[in-house]
């Protein structure tokens, strides 16, 4: 059994999720900030590993502070590109480039365990190419995937609506209900947006 935190975005960033099995070493997800890296020693957890769900600044913040500290950063392998480019929506924003390196590259199937976690990679693209859902136990951290009541963005640099249509329904198509995790806005529960979501329907 594992624990949760939700780390609530500050100023232009995303929710960001703190995953512990032990209550001194998590796993971040999506570590959006240096208000991640103040949540963590508040709560006397010691960061040992990143999961990216994407590469999009607003998600991303807190990465190269954990990897100068030795803290390994995973992503898909079609993100990477993302991470270590001149992003075209940094500059939309007019945000200073940082520079990050993923040393994990995923694949849709992996299987690992971090900090004594057991975490599925799903590889979700459509809200960029890259972007992936990370399954554990009940819980799906979904990124900009999914959202209640809606779903990611598409008109992004490798943003492709019609692969997040069919990656949402990848999603909808796993048996049993989840607790879905997002990366902005309230979580909810796979059975409900298979019910309820206008955007794309199961």
């Amino acid at each position: 059994m594992f624990k949760i935190y939700t780390v609530l975005p500050v100023g232009f960033t995303s929710n960001s999720y703190l995953l512990t099995a032990d209550n001194q070493t998590a796993v971040a997800i999506d570590p959006s900030g240096a208000h991640v890296l103040h949540f963590a020693k508040e709560h006397n957890l010691k960061i040992t590993a990143v999961l990216l769900t994407h590469a999009h600044f607003d998600h991303v913040g807190a990465c190269e502070a954990l990897r100068s500290e030795g803290v390994p950063v995973y992503c898909a392998q079609a993100e990477r590109w993302a991470l270590e480019t001149d992003m075209q929506t940094y500059s939309n924003y007019g945000l200073p480039m940082p520079k990050i390196t993923a040393e994990c590259v995923l694949k849709d199937g992996d299987e690992l365990s971090l900090a004594g976690i057991k975490i599925k990679v799903i590889a979700t693209p459509g809200h960029s190419a890259g972007s992936v859902t990370y399954l554990v136990e009940n819980s799906l951290f979904v990124g900009d995937t999914l959202f209640e009541g809606s779903v990611g963005r598409t008109d992004l640099p490798t943003g492709d609506w019609n692969e997040l249509q069919k990656s949402v329904k990848k999603l909808y198509a796993l048996a049993g209900d989840y607790t879905v995790y997002c990366g902005h806005g309230d979580s909810t529960t796979l059975d409900k947006e298979r019910k309820y979501n206008p955007y794309v329907r199961a």
